[in-house]
């Protein structure tokens, strides 16, 4: 059970960075050259390996490689959303809602034969 939580809270602040790395160049270095907002990523994206390597290796000892996969997806969509919304100001849209459904479809069928071994 503790493998399982700190593999989700590792890749959730994995993700943060990730998320800044990624897309956060859009909004504050925009008016830099490509090579500087690039550089800056990269630094941000170490701390996402930092946590990204460990959280897999954790989660690896309870979780197959296919749902450690589907519950990254489900993070990242989880702070990528608000990040979105209140970051870079776009706009709320019901394409996140069906994304959200389909990721959630795609949790239930990665963990559904984990969750019943479980019960």
């Amino acid at each position: 059970m503790r493998a399982m939580w700190l593999t989700i809270i590792l890749l959730s602040f994995s993700n943060i960075f990730m998320t800044f790395a990624w897309y956060s160049h859009l909004k504050e270095l925009s008016h830099k050259p490509w090579i500087i907002a690039a550089l800056i990523s990269w630094g941000i994206a170490l701390f996402e390996y930092l946590l990204q390597v460990p959280a897999n290796r954790i989660g690896y000892t309870v979780f197959s490689v296919a749902q450690l996969k589907i519950m990254q997806e489900a993070i990242t969509l989880t702070i990528f959303v608000p990040f979105a919304l209140f970051y870079l100001r776009e706009p709320l849209k019901l394409d996140y809602l069906w994304a959200a459904l389909c990721i959630i479809g795609a949790v239930y069928f990665m963990f559904r034969s984990h969750w019943t071994a479980a019960a």
